[in-house]
């Protein structure tokens, strides 16, 4: 049940940072030509796009380690039993959902004062506020520590059963 609803929820914030990719694009080119054509680029425009991708790299994070796109470097390991990998799968990925959980954990402070102190970014005509990119790097690496605790138990599982991990992207 936890395995569907965080697959259905990494899939929700892929697509929204699909779409905020996308219409990043139609920002950057409009900026440009407004840059070169008519000697007036968009206001903003750089604070927009330097949150943006912020919030897209987070968003994308969980779907990421759940569809086996995280690095994953297997010279050595491949070599082992298939018992063995899995062990090692499992291990590898209690510490990334470690790794994540302690971002997630740091960020949280930097996300409520940026909601508190109604911080922005940038001067002048237009000013970003940072709170929604603080959120959502909370809410990515809360999604990515899940995402590694999932994968962690599925490794130790066919572990026990003497099977290798879940296959990685670089396999499919």
């Amino acid at each position: 049940m936890l395995k569907k609803l965080n697959d259905w929820v990494t899939q929700a914030l892929l697509i929204i940072a699909a779409i905020l990719a996308f219409l990043l694009c139609f920002l950057v080119v409009a900026d440009v030509i407004g840059r070169v054509i008519f000697n007036s680029p968009i206001k903003g425009t750089p604070e927009i796009v330097s949150s943006s991708i912020v919030v897209i790299c987070f968003l994308q994070a969980g779907y990421a380690i759940r569809s086996g796109g995280m690095l994953n470097v297997d010279a050595f390991v491949s070599k082992l039993p298939p018992g063995i990998q899995g062990w090692i799968g499992a291990f590898g990925a209690l510490l990334g959902a470690l790794f994540f959980a302690f971002l997630c954990w740091g960020s949280l402070d930097g996300a409520e004062h940026a909601w508190t102190s109604n911080e922005f970014e940038g001067e002048g005509a237009l000013r970003v506020p940072v709170w929604p990119a603080r959120f959502v790097i909370v809410l990515g690496t809360a999604m990515a520590a899940t995402s590694y605790i999932l994968l962690m138990l599925e490794n130790a599982a066919l572990a026990r059963a003497g099977k290798a991990p879940a296959a990685s992207a670089a396999q499919h």
